[in-house]
Parts: structure tokens; sequence; C-alpha cells
């Protein structure tokens, strides 16, 4: 049960921050998208959008399936969905 508490704490940590919020309401609202989209829609650098990308990944918020070169990125979580 304390690791329940652990990975929400996570989760919630990491949507802590307002461009990681703008990023998981794009992708719930667009579905599945690179960072290339993600950049052109926030106009934030791509690296900006890297780093903000791989600490939802890392907290368990999103994912990223490889196409070929491309990485779409998604949010996996429920409650994150219903929240936003």
């Amino acid at each position: 049960m304390a690791n329940d508490y652990i990975q929400l704490a996570e989760s919630m940590k990491a949507l802590g921050h307002p461009i990681r919020l703008q990023i998981v309401s794009g992708l719930i609202t667009n579905g599945c998208c690179n960072v290339k989209q993600i950049q052109e829609s926030l106009g934030v650098p791509q690296s900006t959008i890297s780093q903000h990308l791989k600490i939802l990944k890392n907290a368990g918020v999103i994912e990223g399936k490889r196409d070929g070169t491309m990485v779409c990125y998604n949010v996996i979580v429920d409650w994150v969905k219903n929240v936003i």
C-alpha cells in the first residue's frame, strides 16, 4: 500500500509544472503526439519539451511508442485523464 502512495505522489509531482500540465492536456485532447508536434503547439524549445517528457515518463504518467525514428507519446494513467 505504501508503494501506491509513493507512485501517486511521484505522478502528482510530475504534474506540478505548467508546461507539463499543458503537455498532458494536449496529449489527452489530441491523442498521440511526437516531440515536434508538442514543441510547435507550445512554442517551447525542443530540448525543454524532451526534459519535461522524461519527467512525465519516469513518473509513469505517459509512455512513448517508437514508430521508426519517431516516438509518439500518450497519457496512460486514467485518473490523470479525469483530473485534467
